[in-house]
């Protein structure tokens, strides 16, 4: 009697089976993640780097944070209003005679430049939110946060807001 092959101790595929998919080795799928992780990494600290180079309103308030101080004629600046200054994103206000304000001229609802000063309002033409001309605090929504104070003193008969 001839011997038989018992099925489960064929080697290799059949006739007509699929060839077996291509095994990974360890080594290629350390390295791919490997790969992975410096092409992340690159990316975001190219994305960081972008977005840092100025689009963002700056919060510092102190001279030494490397910006540029803005001199305004404090004859530009009327009382009971304001003057934006649009090239450098400030507000700067003098509610009452001789007390000086300066804010970032960013709305902190989407971050539009706020667009005029309507008595004692600073208003945004985006959506409509308004700040006080004293001290930057929401007025009218939908903004739910006050305009960003910048640093300001009076030198002379300029206002130098940093």
């Amino acid at each position: 009697m001839p011997a038989t092959r018992c099925p489960a101790l064929r080697r290799g595929p059949g006739p007509g089976a699929r060839p077996k998919e291509p095994t990974w080795k360890r080594r290629t799928v350390i390295q791919l993640l490997g790969i992975s992780a410096l092409a992340i990494a690159g990316a975001s600290a190219c994305s960081s780097t972008a977005s840092s180079g100025g689009a963002a309103p700056s919060r510092s308030t102190s001279a030494s944070s490397g910006s540029a101080a803005v001199k305004i004629p404090l004859t530009d600046i009327p009382v009971g209003g304001g003057v934006i200054r649009d090239a450098e994103k400030i507000v700067a206000t003098q509610a009452t005679a001789g007390q000086y304000k300066a804010f970032s001229a960013v709305c902190q609802h989407q971050g539009c430049t706020v667009g005029s000063i309507e008595g004692q309002k600073i208003v945004c033409p985006c959506h409509g939110s308004a700040y006080s001309i004293v001290d930057g605090s929401v007025v009218n929504g939908p903004t739910t946060r006050p305009l960003i104070a910048k640093s300001s003193s009076v030198e002379g008969s300029d206002l130098v807001v940093s």
